[in-house]
């Protein structure tokens, strides 16, 4: 079996993404979502992107059962058996660890990045060649990257991994030293100025062989789920999967396995990388106009307004005088207007509309 077909890629595109309530809601999440009025959803961009390198046949996308339909009508490419659908809501290891099982039963060499479906990677190519020289790195050890990009600034929405020793013949790797995730500022101005802390994509590459020696060793409680799924009939359909899934423990990646390995790796990269995953960070991250106003597929007539993030719905207009620094984000039964760096109040108001108002606004 040649390198490059032992590739494989795992898309996580199952949460909600309440971070950018109301418009990423429930019942179709942020990844389902074209943001930029491009014709392409965040969940088409990053099958895209790796579909330009990689064996289309070799990319799953894991998300929740209620979301099959969306991923079926937007990547109708895939097969079913490309789509791991998830039961129920559970954190990232559960995934992670459903999918690399499905994945070694396929090919017991394979070697996996997971992505998220939400990121913006502005350099394609060197996007592409950092994730082919990242494979080849963990199919020749046994160990756990990630990728790392250098901080534009402190910010308390990403979270942070300390760089350590180089890798001898390997120059942008290096081993990790800690993760630290949504630091307080002065920590996360402390990190920047340090010059040792790169930010965590959320972009992780391993063998699978090597994930599930990791998860065996580190959460002794998945130990028997991942021994019936391994020792599993390859005939049956992936659903029958379900039965273990739902007995594992909710646990973090973080927290589960990479903060508690001693071979885990960081690949500083230089891809032009922003992970979408709230108001703030959508501010900063993509282009503003003069006056640092950000408009999300939005037609706005705006006055004496600055730093704000506005996003309606095709057909509506905003006209804004004297605003500066909120989110006015509308969709469908809810229309939100609020300090966009104020993340405590964001998760506050949507819990708020849930429970008073019912589910229909979550």
């Amino acid at each position: 079996m040649n390198t490059i077909n032992r590739e494989y890629c795992v898309i996580l595109a199952g949460g909600i993404g309440g971070r950018l309530w109301p418009v990423s809601r429930k019942e179709k999440p942020k990844q389902f979502l074209d943001f930029f009025g491009c014709g392409h959803t965040l969940l088409q961009q990053t099958y895209e992107r790796f579909a330009g390198f990689m064996d289309p046949s070799h990319i799953y996308v894991s998300t929740n059962v209620e979301y099959i339909g969306w991923v079926e009508e937007q990547l109708p490419q895939i097969t079913r058996s490309q789509i791991l659908a998830e039961p129920i809501r559970r954190n990232t290891l559960p995934s992670i660890a459903w999918a690399t099982l499905h994945i070694y039963r396929i090919c017991p060499e394979a070697n996996i990045v997971v992505t998220p479906a939400d990121q913006l990677i502005l350099n394609e190519e060197a996007f592409a060649r950092d994730v082919v020289s990242g494979l080849k790195f963990v199919s020749s050890c046994s160990a756990l990257l990630t990728m790392g990009v250098k901080p534009s600034r402190p910010d308390v929405g990403y979270g942070y991994i300390q760089a350590g020793e180089v890798v001898e013949g390997a120059p942008y790797i290096y081993k990790v030293k800690s993760f630290t995730e949504k630091p307080a500022m002065d920590f996360a101005r402390m990190f920047v100025d340090s010059g040792e802390f790169y930010w965590n994509t959320g972009l992780f590459l391993w063998n699978a062989r090597t994930m599930i020696q990791s998860i065996c060793d580190l959460v002794p409680d998945y130990m028997k789920e991942i021994v019936g799924w391994a020792n599993g009939d390859n005939g049956k359909d992936v659903d029958d999967a379900l039965e273990h899934f739902v007995s594992l423990p909710n646990l973090s990646l973080d927290y589960g396995i990479l903060e508690r390995s001693r071979d885990v790796f960081v690949q500083v990269c230089n891809f032009g990388w922003a992970d979408f995953g709230n108001w703030h960070s959508m501010h900063d991250d993509i282009p503003h106009d003069a006056e640092g106003n950000v408009l999300l597929n939005t037609k706005a007539m705006l006055y004496n307004s600055k730093n704000n993030v506005v996003c309606l719905p095709e057909g509506r207009i905003a006209v804004i005088d004297g605003l500066q620094g909120f989110v006015v984000a509308e969709e469908g039964n809810v229309l939100m207007i609020c300090p966009k760096d104020d993340s405590a109040a964001l998760r506050r108001l949507m819990t708020d509309a849930q429970m008073r108002l019912g589910e229909e606004f979550s």
